[in-house]
C-alpha cells in the first residue's frame, strides 16, 4: 500500500514540486477557520491548499504511515473549487477543507479495505451517507487512513496497510482502531479526518495524538455504508486539532438526517436535528458545572505508563475546581471498565451477521468475499493473536444466542445505573482517562487499559480532550499525549462541545509533534 500511496502523491504533485510552506500555504496546524480566511482573503487557492497538504503526507508519511490511499482526485476538485470561488460561488461550511476518510468509510471514487487484503479491490459504487454530508458540505476527500485491521483493536496495524507509528514516541502505537486518522490529524496530513467507535477507536486515537474528538449518542450520525462490527455499539465521528472543527464536523455528518437503512437515526430527538453545534460552542462556562470523576476508571498503581495519567487527571482536575467546576468523586464498584467489557461487550454476536450483510450488498462491486467466514477462510488477513478467540467465536455466533438475550438485558441495566448516578449525584458530566496507562508500545499484544466500554454499551455521547503529556523521553521529545473523556447524557452533544471549549480555552494543552513541525 506504500508504494501506490507514493505512486498517487507523484502523479498528483507532478507538477508542483514545492513544500508546505513554499507554495505559499503553511498547512501545519491549520483549522477549518484559518484555511477559509486565507482562501477568501485570496492569500491562497484551494489548488494550494490541497497540495499544502499533499507535500507534507509526501514528506512525513514514510515515518508514520497513517494513509492507505489518496484520492486521485483531490486536485481537480480544487481546481473547480477555485473556479467556483472567482465566480463568487464558494459555498459549504467545509468549503475546500481536506478531509482524510478511516478506510471503512464507503466512497465511490476510492477502494474501501478496512485494511483488509482481501478487501483491497472492494468498490463500492456509492458513497457513505455521512460522506455524501461532508462532500456536500464542500470538502475535498484526500483519502483514506490505516486503522486496526476491520476495526477489530487498537494497535491500528493491518494486512493492507502496515502498521502505523505514533508522532510523537516512534516506539509506541498511535490508539485506534482509527489510529491513521489520529496520527495523520497530529502530523497534519488534513484539517480533520473521520473514525469510527465500536468501544474506543474514536477516543483513543484522540488521546494518543492530543487531539479532540467526539463519540456522538448512537443514531445521531447513520452508520451506513461503513464497514461494522456491532448494531449495539457501532457509531462514527470526526477527530480534529480543535474543539470548534469537531463541532464543525459534527454538525456537517449529521445533517443526513434519519436514514431508512440505519434504524437508530430514528431515535434522534427533534431538538437535536438540523442543530449547528458551531455557533454555541462559546456559550459554556465551567462554573457551576458539576462533573463526576470515575474512581474506578483509573490505575493508581504507581508505574512508568499509569503514574503519568493519573497526574494529568489530577492537573486537569485541580484546573477544572480552579475555573468553578465542581468534583464529585464517584466510587460505585459497577464502574469497572474491564470487568463491564468482559461481561457486557456484544460484539461477537452481532459481527458475523452484521458482516455478512455489509459484503453482500449490490453496491459492492468487483470481486471480494461475500461472507466474514470466506473472508478468514483466505488466510489473507492480520489477526493479533489476542484476537483469536474473539474471532474464532464471533465465527459461530449470533444474535439468536440465549445468552446474547441475557447480556443485552443487563446492558439495558447498565444504562439505567449510569442515569442513576447522573441524577442521584446532580451531575452534569462523567470525566475520567480515556486510558489507565500511556498509549501501548509497538508489538505490544492489545491496546490494554481502555475505558471506552461505558459509553459504547450504553450509547452516551463523549467528548475527548487533551489533557496532558508523560515526562519526555529521547523516544518522545514532548512526552506522549494523554487524553481525558467527558461523556454526558443522551443526546447532551452541544453542552459537551461547550464544556470541552472551555477546557481548551483554560489549558491549551494540544500540542504538535516535533516530527511534523520542520517542514
Amino acid at each position: 500500500m506504500r508504494s501506490h500511496v507514493l505512486v498517487v502523491l507523484l502523479a498528483l504533485l507532478a507538477s508542483e514540486h514545492v513544500s508546505s510552506q513554499s507554495n505559499g500555504f503553511d498547512a501545519r496546524e491549520v483549522t477549518i477557520d484559518s484555511v477559509h480566511h486565507d482562501l477568501y482573503s485570496y492569500l491562497t487557492t484551494c489548488r494550494g491548499v490541497v497540495t499544502g497538504f499533499l507535500s507534507r503526507i509526501q514528506a512525513l508519511n514514510g515515518a508514520i504511515n497513517a494513509i492507505i490511499t489518496l484520492n486521485p482526485n483531490a486536485l481537480a476538485t480544487a481546481d473547480a473549487m477555485d473556479q467556483a470561488l472567482s465566480a463568487g460561488n464558494a459555498t459549504g461550511p467545509l468549503f475546500c477543507i481536506p478531509v482524510l476518510l478511516k478506510d471503512n468509510y464507503d466512497t465511490a471514487d476510492m477502494n474501501t479495505t478496512g485494511g483488509n487484503l482481501d478487501l483491497a479491490g472492494s468498490q463500492p459504487s456509492v458513497d457513505a451517507p455521512a460522506v455524501t454530508a461532508l462532500r456536500k458540505a464542500g470538502a475535498i476527500i484526500l483519502g483514506k487512513t490505516n486503522l486496526h485491521e476491520l476495526a477489530l483493536e487498537g494497535l491500528s496495524v493491518s494486512s493492507a496497510g502496515g502498521q502505523t507509528i505514533n508522532p510523537y514516541d516512534s516506539t509506541r502505537t498511535p490508539g485506534g482502531s482509527s489510529g491513521g486518522s489520529g496520527a495523520a490529524v497530529a502530523a497534519s496530513f488534513a484539517v480533520f479526518a473521520t473514525g469510527t467507535d465500536t468501544v474506543n477507536s474514536l477516543r483513543s486515537p484522540a488521546s494518543a495524538n492530543s487531539l479532540f474528538s467526539i463519540r456522538p449518542t448512537r443514531g445521531l450520525i447513520s452508520s451506513n455504508g461503513i464497514i461494522p462490527i456491532s448494531c449495539t455499539q457501532d457509531t462514527i465521528g470526526p477527530i480534529a486539532r480543535t474543539i470548534k472543527d469537531v463541532a464543525i464536523a459534527l454538525t456537517a455528518m449529521v445533517s443526513v438526517g434519519y436514514d431508512p437503512n440505519d434504524n437508530a437515526t430514528a431515535l434522534v430527538p427533534a431538538s437535536s436535528m438540523g442543530k449547528d453545534y458551531s455557533t454555541s460552542i462559546t456559550s459554556g462556562s465551567l462554573e457551576g458545572v458539576r462533573l463526576g470523576l470515575l474512581n474506578g476508571f483509573f490505575n493508581r498503581t504507581a508505574s512508568n505508563e499509569t503514574t503519568p495519567v493519573t497526574a494529568a487527571i489530577d492537573t486537569m482536575v485541580r484546573k477544572l475546581q480552579s475555573a468553578g467546576a465542581t468534583i464529585v468523586p464517584i466510587n460505585e464498584t459497577i464502574y469497572n471498565a474491564t470487568a463491564i467489557s468482559n461481561s457486557l461487550d456484544v460484539q461477537r454476536f452481532e459481527y458475523r451477521e452484521s458482516m455478512d450483510a455489509y459484503l453482500r450488498r449490490p453496491a459492492l462491486k468487483v470481486t471480494h468475499p461475500k461472507t466474514l467466514q470466506q473472508l478468514y477462510d483466505s488466510k489473507n488477513y492480520l489477526v493479533i493473536p489476542s484476537q483469536y478467540e474473539y474471532v474464532n467465536t464471533a465465527l459461530t455466533s449470533s444474535a439468536s444466542n440465549t445468552t446474547y438475550a441475557f447480556i443485552k438485558s443487563a446492558i439495558q441495566n447498565l444504562t439505567l445505573a449510569l442515569q442513576t448516578t447522573f441524577t442521584a449525584n446532580n451531575l452534569t458530566y462523567l470525566i475520567y482517562p480515556e486510558q489507565k496507562n500511556i498509549v501501548v508500545k509497538l508489538g505490544s499484544p492489545s491496546q490494554s487499559g481502555r475505558n471506552g466500554i461505558l459509553a459504547a454499551l450504553t450509547g452516551s455521547p463523549v467528548v475527548t480532550v487533551p489533557a496532558g503529556f508523560s515526562p519526555k523521553t529521547d523516544e518522545a521529545p514532548i512526552g506522549v499525549p494523554i487524553g481525558m473523556e467527558i461523556l454526558g447524557r443522551p443526546w447532551s452533544e452541544e453542552g459537551l462541545l461547550q464544556v470541552a471549549y472551555q477546557i481548551e480555552m483554560l489549558t491549551h494543552v494540544r500540542r504538535s509533534p516535533v516530527v511534523a513541525e520542520g517542514f
